[in-house]
């Protein structure tokens, strides 16, 4: 066993893992944040996307051992202080950017990264960003439509079309 320390959600914390213990399974299991999803184990659909010092990774993929003395952010940490939801949750919710919700945690994460590196990008760059995260339900359309909306760039509701 190997002790680890990492801040997440802006939380010190600490445990004793297995050198193997991915990073997924030291949220879920020993943080017991479950928003973080694990979807194929194979780093293929991006559920699992977490932020690791304000880059997008893929929690499945990089060992618990690897993240010590890391800045990780989950969706749990996407909610506005006070609770409410971030720009880009609201968003996915106004824009029925989802439909089971299981792609939606790294769906969010990835569009918060993108929006940080492109605060205003065009529908060709949310698409080849979202390139790495899969949602076997909604076609992406409104997950586009959703990331849009949250750049602050004017979309057509949903309801009006």
């Amino acid at each position: 066993m190997h002790k680890v320390s990492m801040t997440v959600n802006g939380r010190p914390v600490s445990g004793e893992v297995e050198g193997r213990t991915l990073l997924v399974d030291f949220l879920r299991v020993n943080l017991r944040l479950t928003g973080t999803h694990v979807g194929c184990d194979t780093s293929q659909c991006g559920a699992c996307t977490v932020h690791m010092d304000d880059q997008p990774v893929k929690a499945c993929s990089v060992l618990a051992l690897d993240a010590e003395g890391a800045d990780i952010a989950t969706i749990e940490g996407m909610a506005n202080a006070d609770g409410s939801l971030s720009t880009i949750q609201q968003a996915f919710q106004d824009y029925h950017g989802l439909q089971c919700g299981f792609c939606t945690p790294g769906m969010v994460m990835a569009a918060a990264a993108l929006l940080r590196e492109t605060p205003r990008p065009t529908e060709a760059e949310v698409r080849e960003y979202l390139d790495g995260n899969i949602c076997r339900c909604t076609g992406y359309h409104n997950i586009v439509k959703a990331i849009m909306a949250a750049s602050g760039q004017e979309v057509v509701p949903v309801a009006a079309e």
